[in-house]
């Protein structure tokens, strides 16, 4: 499936924030990509331009391509709930998320990895989709023969759970997903209502 795998300092310029985590790149050069950069006058976006660039940093944030993204917005809509809120709980509960939530990844590209090689399972059993949505209940852990990557270890020494909405068994590897989380307890600064205005045009 097609990834973005170009410049991450250079998108993360573009959205103002890290979108993709600590960034040196980002910290050094904060203003906007381009020739000019910050000294450029730009013109001021319209509705519609800043319910898009909405839409593209939670996509670029949580990597995911637009038909996942609109197929999630989808059935967002027939939950009941604020549809923004859900949107981002249901974001939250893909696989690769919370393996990377879990800190047995670095980074949640890291994570689709992980799930993609089968090194992950859920409940018992190996999943290798990262977009696998989790439900309430589900345990998460690392496959048993996956234990002793280099990788695996060096990302969860020293870890600690940072999620109410997640419980952590560092004996076992295995995280175990409590309930969706609240929209305060997400720490994306993404403004989902901008996303579902645009949806709903």
């Amino acid at each position: 499936m097609a990834r973005y795998i170009g410049p991450k300092s250079k998108i993360a310029r573009k959205f103002g924030e890290p979108i993709f985590g600590p960034d040196r790149s980002f910290e050094k050069k904060n203003y906007p990509p381009g020739q000019h950069g910050s000294s450029k006058r730009r013109k001021k976006q319209s509705e519609y331009g800043v319910q898009l660039q909405e839409k593209q940093k939670a996509k670029y944030t949580y990597g995911i391509l637009e038909r996942q993204f609109r197929i999630l917005f989808d059935r967002a809509v027939h939950k009941k709930g604020i549809t923004g809120e859900v949107l981002l709980q249901l974001i939250e509960s893909r696989l690769d998320n919370v393996v990377y939530r879990l800190g047995i990844s670095p980074s949640r590209s890291g994570a689709r990895q992980l799930v993609g090689h089968r090194h992950i399972t859920v409940n018992g059993s190996v999943v290798n989709i990262p977009s696998y949505l989790v439900k309430e209940g589900d345990v998460v852990a690392v496959r048993e023969r996956s234990k002793s990557l280099e990788v695996i270890i060096n990302a969860v020494q020293g870890h600690s759970n940072r999620f109410p909405w997640l419980e952590w068994d560092g004996e076992k590897l295995a995280g175990k997903f409590m309930s969706y989380p609240n929209r305060e307890d997400i720490p994306e600064t993404i403004k989902e209502q901008l996303i579902v205005e645009l949806y709903s045009k």
